[in-house]
């Protein structure tokens, strides 16, 4: 089966991506070039982590009838031992006093169920080729 992205660049440094109707617009930062009129890639990227955990915790929260109102998930990233790029990401779920204590350790499973960070886990073969149209 196969499904198809479609990426058009535009004025500056900005990229769009086509996906099942929607339009993600992504741009640089001023500071490399562009206009920093919407979110780089990258910090896309890293969002991908963090909703996707968010959404697994919210449906077993949901799935139990636990509110999910103080339910926060702050995502830092930790800095390479080379000193360059991500070399740890972490996600920390800020629960509410009266979250059940007997849910604590399930919801931490729930939110490593995030299908993004099992492909990061598991990566895809990337194929980059050229064709003339």
């Amino acid at each position: 089966m196969k499904s198809e992205m479609i990426i058009t660049i535009g004025d500056g440094r900005k990229v769009d991506a086509e996906f099942n109707g929607f339009t993600i617009h992504t741009d640089q930062s001023v500071h490399a070039g562009g206009e920093g009129s919407a979110p780089e890639p990258f910090t896309l990227f890293l969002a991908s982590i963090g909703t996707c955990a968010g959404i697994y915790v919210s449906s077993f929260c949901k799935s139990r009838g636990i509110p999910v109102d103080g339910i926060r998930l702050v995502q830092s990233h930790f800095t390479g031992e080379s000193g360059r790029g991500i070399g740890k990401i972490e996600i920390t779920i800020e629960l509410p006093p009266d979250f059940p204590e007997k849910y604590k350790d399930a919801v931490i499973n729930a939110a490593n169920l995030c299908a993004v960070k099992k492909h990061i886990l598991n990566p895809p073969e990337f194929v980059v080729k050229t064709v003339t149209k």
